[in-house]
């Protein structure tokens, strides 16, 4: 069986669909989705009704439970104006329903896979989607986050990255971003400055009897279309938006 794991998708249905379009040319069973599937992005209604369609189960993103609660949760956070300008225009994008499909992702998700195997989805870690996993977070402080949960296969997003690191005999990968890949080398999160690569992340995990399988996989998609549906949408701040693909 092959299942395909997408995450943070912040609200671009545009890059989202290119993503599918690679998945329906693999053979895959299931697509379970990290969450912040929606809050940032040009298109979150439009986003929210592929995920509908799609009928995959999706995890509670800190970015989701902000646009829906507005309450943020993390202690290194701080919410702009231009964040706050954003969600209200998201909220204004979509409906009572809309609202509701978003209230009933979860925590977490456990896959079943082959082998009496399992995996254990979440957003940040399995204790709260706030948790920052980055290549450079030790093997401990990873320990501590996954403590108690003992899947072989462990999976998060959050951070945009895609990597991959074995904890004791568990495996821990993130998909990387479905619409911002993050260029670590050219960005600075915490001045605020992000740059992000051209194309959307997502990984495919291969489960065959006793043996298991991570691809990640890299999907180009055109920057000057993304930007076109940008400007076109109303969102608030679209021209910086669009500056960080170029």
């Amino acid at each position: 069986m092959q299942i395909a794991v997408i995450s943070d998708i912040h609200g671009n249905c545009y890059t989202l669909d290119q993503v599918l379009k690679d998945i329906r040319r693999q053979d895959i069973e299931q697509i379970v989705c990290l969450g912040d599937a929606l809050q940032g992005g040009a298109q979150p209604a439009e986003t929210l009704q592929r995920l509908r369609d799609l009928n995959c189960p999706v995890v509670m993103g800190n970015a989701d439970a902000w646009l829906i609660t507005g309450e943020e949760t993390s202690p290194n956070e701080q919410v702009s104006e231009r964040q706050e300008m954003i969600r209200d225009w998201s909220l204004n994008q979509l409906s009572r329903e809309d609202i509701a499909f978003i209230q009933r992702f979860q925590p977490t998700i456990e896959v079943s896979l082959e082998d009496g195997k399992k995996m254990l989805c979440f957003h940040g870690s399995p204790r709260s989607f706030d948790d920052v996993i980055l290549p450079d977070t030790t093997d401990d402080t990873v320990r501590q986050f996954l403590q108690g949960f003992d899947m072989a296969l462990l999976t998060g997003g959050h951070t945009h990255t895609q990597q991959m690191r074995r904890i004791d005999q568990r495996w821990y990968f993130n998909p990387g971003s479905v619409s911002l890949a993050y260029n670590w080398e050219l960005s600075d999160i915490e001045k605020g400055r992000i740059r992000v690569d051209p194309w959307s992340h997502y990984a495919i995990v291969s489960s065959e009897g006793a043996c298991l399988g991570i691809t990640f996989r890299h999907v180009p998609y055109d920057v000057d279309e993304l930007a076109r549906i940008i400007r076109a949408s109303g969102v608030p701040y679209a021209e910086e938006a669009i500056a960080i693909y170029q």
